[in-house]
């Protein structure tokens, strides 16, 4: 498993805009660079990332080899009731991972 950080207030009110921040650790080798023996490093690249809020996607976005490594995003939501945001990044050579985050609305 990669290594994720991702930061969601703890609490916000109804109908409030928060921030979340997502981060994971992942190489992002572009299958493009030599290795020490002149051999081309297979491609392995997260490939999308997507985030739910109870189940209901609000954001995605799909990556590509120009992204650099430990990509870090930064995006919105509108708190419209408690529950949890799910995030998803998949990519190259069977990588899938989810994490979820809980969501207090007052």
């Amino acid at each position: 498993m990669a290594r994720v950080l991702i930061n969601v207030p703890r609490t916000v009110r109804r109908g409030e805009v928060f921030e979340i921040r997502a981060l994971i650790q992942h190489t992002m080798e572009t299958g493009y660079r030599p290795d020490a023996g002149g051999e081309v490093v297979p491609r392995d690249i997260i490939r999308r990332f997507a985030c739910a809020y109870n189940g209901e996607e609000v954001f995605a976005a799909e990556l590509s080899p120009a992204v650099a490594a430990n990509p870090f995003l930064v995006f919105t939501a509108v708190a419209a009731e408690s529950g949890t945001l799910s995030f998803t990044w998949t990519g190259d050579n069977g990588f899938s991972q989810t994490e979820t985050r809980p969501v207090a609305v007052e």
